[in-house]
């Protein structure tokens, strides 16, 4: 299981690269360079699996889109 991921801020196209939580999604993620407080696109359970460059914990274990763990 990968536990960092490659946030891409898709107004200033800012990266970081953050730790995700193990045993939840994370709903809200501010972009280091432009402050823009990013929320999940429709369909997605966190900013992990809408700009991370690997998809949130719960759903590399198996969860499916969506997730609310």
């Amino acid at each position: 299981m990968q536990l960092e991921s490659t946030v891409t801020c898709p107004q200033c196209h800012h990266t970081a690269i953050e730790r995700m939580p193990m045993d939840s999604c994370q709903f809200f993620y501010d972009c280091k360079g432009c402050g823009a407080r990013l929320k999940p696109l429709p369909g997605d359970c966190c900013v992990f699996c809408s700009f991370g460059s690997v998809a949130c914990p719960p759903v590399q274990q198996g969860g499916k889109p969506g997730c609310s763990t």
